[in-house]
């Protein structure tokens, strides 16, 4: 092993966390490095949202193309997804991000390092061939699939291998009815592949609403979607012409054929491999164990942003940038700054999207908070009407005291109005003060009063 190195900061991983991070610390003349194992970039721009987005493009096309059929619109049954095509434009977009990420910081003159990183003591690395010292550690290692305990599960595919098909399976299963299941399978769906989604829960999507999710299930049966709960998946067999799904449904046993099965049943923290317990660093299966601050209860040279950390905060894109601001300004100034959760807007990407923010019902009650549900029905909405859609709706929490408490909702262009309640939670904005918002009509935006 060469001699060993050091540097002020060592932080582990390129996403939006590590990014954040560094573009706080980068100026204050600290010796930096940055580690990661895999290209750089990390899962939002390399294998996540941006990638997902561009991909779901397609499938709003070929859905407003068929929405609207009849409406002024002809040859929606003739029109297709061109699958090679639409990851060659993918890929435009994913190609360049890790040189772009690199050369910035190399510029800067931090030290990039393309090897496995884990811990030899509470502040010694082990990076490749390289022993490193560093005075602060920062953990932004994000996330990684679930091991699911199925027979055969070496054959499932992850949403990394998804995003990079050459050519789509005509027939697709997916194990699990998370947002990541239920994005790919509208993609897929629309762009000609018979989808089968098992899920092992009375429902799926149980991070949102039970109300909206019920009328996405209908609508994503609608588009051929076979959607089954309660399906206990036991055995994913290899054939020479694809594959046998097999599992109990309602303790039924049932099989599904299959040209390709997608593991689309969670995340965890990719703690694994890091030697955690060496440097000291507690850990659960929530994440890194960490304090107010974002610092290690255990060991105080180390901080955690990102999926990895075991927070309150979801494991969201914005989360990880508001994780990555707290720990740049902590490490500067002392532990003086915490992250504020609240409000945090989410979304599924499917078509339509299905948002939100703030508290659940269930959330709300167990809080004992006193609030008015509105259940709105939006199929008859201009919004949705004006492009053929006849699945919206909302579910807005409206507290006793007039504040917004949680908002739900279902239908086009919800992924853009839900960053309204995101805004007047965070901000404590009453009922009219989010009202009396004045916006451009008729966008989306204009809604927002109607449904307070």
């Amino acid at each position: 092993m060469n001699s060993q190195q050091s540097f002020d900061l060592v932080v582990i991983g390129t996403g939006v966390a590590a990014g954040t991070v560094i573009s706080q610390v980068g100026s204050a003349g600290w010796k930096i490095a940055i580690v990661d194992e895999r290209p750089f970039g990390g899962t939002c721009q390399l294998r996540g949202c941006d990638p997902k987005k561009i991909l779901r493009r397609g499938a709003e096309i070929i859905d407003a193309a068929r929405l609207l059929h009849g409406r002024g619109i002809a040859g929606a049954d003739t029109l297709a997804i061109d699958w090679p095509a639409l990851i060659k434009f993918k890929r435009e977009f994913t190609d360049p991000v890790p040189e772009a990420r690199e050369k910035p910081w190399r510029e800067q003159g931090i030290a990039t390092f393309h090897e496995h990183a884990e811990f030899v003591d509470e502040r010694t690395l082990s990076i490749g061939d390289k022993r490193v010292h560093a005075d602060r550690i920062v953990l932004a290692i994000g996330a990684r699939p679930m091991p699911l305990p199925i027979d055969g599960a070496e054959h499932l595919i992850h949403s990394d291998d998804f995003m990079e098909l050459d050519s789509l399976p005509r027939r697709l299963v997916f194990v699990g009815g998370g947002y990541i299941s239920f994005e790919f399978a509208h993609i897929a769906a629309r762009a000609g592949a018979e989808v089968t989604l098992l899920e092992m829960g009375e429902r799926p999507l149980a991070q949102f609403d039970p109300d909206l999710v019920e009328k996405l299930v209908q609508r994503s049966r609608a588009i051929g979607i076979d959607i089954r709960t309660n399906a206990q998946v036991e055995k994913i067999e290899k054939r020479a012409d694809g594959f046998t799904v097999r599992a109990k449904i309602y303790g039924e046993a049932c099989a599904f054929e299959a040209d390709g099965v997608v593991h689309g049943a969670g995340r965890v923290p990719a703690t694994d491999g890091l030697e955690l317990e060496r440097g000291g660093v507690r850990f659960s299966k929530r994440g890194i164990e960490i304090n107010e601050y974002l610092q290690s209860v255990s060991n105080p040279a180390v901080y955690a942003a990102g999926d990895a950390s075991a927070t309150d905060g979801p494991p969201l894109t914005p989360v990880a940038n508001l994780e990555g601001s707290a720990v740049g300004h902590n490490l500067l100034n002392g532990n003086s700054k915490t992250v504020d959760y609240r409000g945090v807007p989410s979304c599924a990407f499917t078509v339509p999207p299905l948002a939100s923010a703030g508290l659940s019902e269930a959330a709300a009650q167990e809080r004992d908070i006193d609030y008015d549900c509105k259940l709105i029905d939006m199929s008859d909405w201009y919004l949705a009407r004006r492009v053929g859609e006849t699945c919206a709706a909302a579910k807005i929490l409206i507290g006793k005291d007039k504040h917004i408490v949680g908002a739900h909702l279902l239908g086009p262009e919800c992924e853009q109005i839900i960053n309204f309640f995101g805004i007047a939670i965070r901000n404590d904005w009453a009922v009219e003060e989010l009202a009396g918002v004045v916006s451009a009509y008729p966008s989306a935006a204009s809604y927002v009063g109607h449904l307070v």
